[in-house]
């Protein structure tokens, strides 16, 4: 990072600029960061329930190997 970014960031910080400024602050920017991977981890479980969904119904289908009759 740069001077000038590392000075304008510690300005949002603070709340010296313009709080429609483009630039998010850390604490901003460390929330988001959770945020992304909690949904990444999110995406990842349920791409996992989806597969053992698909492979369990595909089990109890008749013809398929299947001990139900």
């Amino acid at each position: 990072m740069t001077l000038q970014k590392w000075l304008q960031r510690a300005r949002i910080d603070r709340g010296d600029t313009d709080p429609t400024a483009a630039m998010p602050t850390t604490a901003q920017t460390e929330q988001l960061r959770e945020a992304n991977k909690r949904i990444r981890l999110l995406e990842q479980e349920n791409e996992v329930l989806r597969r053992a969904t698909a492979c369990l119904s595909q089990a109890h289908l008749p013809g398929n190997g299947s001990t139900r009759s």
